[in-house]
């Protein structure tokens, strides 16, 4: 079977592509979390939250998708299953049932300014390893930061 191998050396593909993985991990994580307040969020300010977690999914599947094909394009194989997501989430995770605005928004600005934290940490390390790949993860950390600020607003 044929197997990619990118441009980078093995410690250079192994450090990157750990970073990689986890961050997959975490805007899948951050796009079920949105899509579970976007369903069942209710209160006042009920339509202005609904309409921005569906743009904040957005970010996170554009971002997903986009760190997943780097991975692969360094032979690195994301692993985007949901006993994955489920085992590495690092996401604080919302009750069942309807949830208040006021509630959905402090969840979604937590799980994002944890994100953007990461995402920082991510973005350090991979300076030396792959300037590429950092390129992505400044673009998506960027995205993070505008809707953390967005949900933090809302507060």
């Amino acid at each position: 079977m044929p197997k990619i191998h990118g441009p980078l050396e093995d410690s250079a593909r192994k450090t990157t592509g750990e970073v990689l993985q986890a961050s997959v991990v975490d805007l899948i994580d951050l796009s079920l979390l949105a899509k579970q307040c976007h369903w069942n969020v209710i209160g006042r300010s009920f339509r202005s939250v609904h309409l921005q977690l569906d743009e904040l999914v957005d970010v996170a599947r554009k971002h997903t998708d986009v760190l997943a094909e780097r991975a692969v394009a360094i032979g690195v194989n994301p692993d985007g299953r949901s006993t994955k997501v489920a085992g590495d989430t690092r996401n604080a995770q919302p009750d069942p049932g309807y949830l208040q605005d006021d509630k959905v928004i402090a969840v979604i600005t937590d799980a994002l300014a944890g994100m953007v934290s990461r995402f920082r940490e991510r973005i350090a390390t991979t300076e030396e390893s792959d300037e590429v790949s950092q390129d992505e993860l400044i673009a998506a950390a960027q995205d993070l930061e505008q809707q953390h600020w967005m949900f933090e607003a809302m507060r």
